[in-house]
């Protein structure tokens, strides 16, 4: 069906209607999927008098004569700002921040639903780096953490480093870090399932966006043995001079074994790949890995591979798909590790507690361990408990956590 710009807020009637009045996500979505309820009760003017004027005045001058009472006395310990400037949106690109709205919506209520955590929706109409730097700022006085959310690359990457340099609560954006989290999760389970470490493993990661960065990162960091990043060019690696500042700093920490080339070539004799671009990556290539492979083809609607391709080759297969086992959901990760920063108060998310994130999603799985489940589903609801309290363990002994 054509793009076409309709109104599902009709109060003509619905003769004539368009079809997307009869579609239920508009009636989903009609009115929004959250709102904001009071926790106290207002029944008469005693109650008015203790929420509202005159006793709220209590709070706020103990308030302004201990700053720190505001996270005992108002709701900012316990709200997340969700921000986007709507220029990387799922898989519709840049749309804009009114288009993200319902994208940001369902991430609040991913929040509450998972984590316990609420979550306001904050769609910037800016682009620029500087000016999202700063609006954040500005707001922070009213969340206790910032999830960035659908921001493109390679902009994402300053804003974040610049808001974690500006302010004393958790930021994190959840594209990069909240798959990279998961994404290890599953391939700790993999291997061990396999009789291996992630020292042993070598990986081929499909994007260098903004997931495919962190990955890439994340998994050096937690002591896989090799990984190599591969753009619409080919791999990055040291030996290009096309390679924009991030992609010469990924040069530079990745690929050991000094690959250059395509992608296909690069998956001969992996042990993993990751997909994180769109794209299909050939037949061939995939039966070019080594034995016991891992295919992760996380790319929506279509993974890179297709499931039925990668089990002929792979020993254990995941996407991004509800559909399908081993799902590599961020849902999995992005509530617990809010939950379990707020709770302690953290000044900021450490990769110390990323790791643990991943290690506790990876545990849930526990005696389960099968080719099928290598990751929990996201309605297990052991997830979000289980990684909320290792991030704040992890929190306590780092020296991030303020209570």
């Amino acid at each position: 069906m054509a793009a076409e710009i309709v109104n599902p807020r009709n109060d003509s009637g619905t003769e004539g209607a368009p079809e997307e009045l009869f579609d239920p996500v508009f009636a989903l979505h009609r009115g929004g999927k959250m709102a904001i309820q009071a926790t106290v009760p207002l029944r008469d003017k005693d109650d008015l008098s203790l929420a509202y004027t005159p006793g709220v005045a209590k709070v706020c001058t103990a308030i302004a004569e201990q700053p720190d009472l505001v996270n005992d006395y108002t709701w900012k310990s316990q709200v997340v700002a969700v921000v986007t400037d709507g220029t990387a949106v799922l898989g519709l690109g840049d749309i804009g921040p009114e288009a993200s709205l319902p994208v940001m919506e369902g991430k609040a209520i991913l929040f509450k639903q998972f984590g316990g955590v609420d979550a306001v929706p904050i769609a910037l109409a800016t682009t620029d780096t500087d000016e999202i730097v700063e609006t954040v700022v500005r707001l922070a006085p009213s969340f206790g953490g910032v999830n960035l959310e659908d921001i493109s690359a390679p902009r994402c990457f300053e804003i974040e480093r610049k808001l974690q340099e500006r302010l004393d609560i958790p930021v994190f954006h959840d594209d990069q870090h909240g798959t990279a989290i998961v994404t290890l999760a599953a391939l700790r389970n993999a291997a061990k399932l396999t009789g291996r470490t992630l020292g042993d493993l070598r990986a081929v990661i499909s994007g260098s966006g903004a997931a495919g960065i962190a990955i890439a990162k994340f998994l050096r960091e937690a002591g896989l043995g090799d990984v190599a990043v591969a753009d619409r060019k080919g791999i990055v690696s040291r030996d290009r001079d096309d390679l924009t500042d991030v992609k010469r700093e990924i040069a530079e920490l990745t690929n050991k074994a000094g690959i250059s080339g395509s992608l296909d070539a690069a998956l001969a004799g992996a042990d993993v790949f990751i997909g994180v671009s769109g794209g299909t990556v050939p037949e061939a290539a995939v039966a070019s890995m080594a034995p016991n492979a891992f295919v992760f083809a996380m790319a929506n609607p279509n993974p890179e591979v297709h499931p039925d391709v990668a089990h002929k080759y792979a020993a254990v297969v995941a996407t991004g798909r509800s559909d399908y086992p081993n799902q590599i959901n961020n849902v999995l990760a992005f509530p617990g590790i809010f939950a379990g920063a707020l709770q302690v108060r953290a000044s900021r998310i450490t990769e110390g507690m990323k790791i643990a994130a991943a290690n506790a999603i990876a545990d849930v799985v526990g005696d389960g361990l099968a080719a099928d489940y290598v990751i929990p589903s996201p309605f297990d609801e052991r997830v979000a408990p289980a990684v909320a309290a290792a991030v704040a363990a992890t929190a306590r002994a780092e020296g991030v956590a303020r209570r």
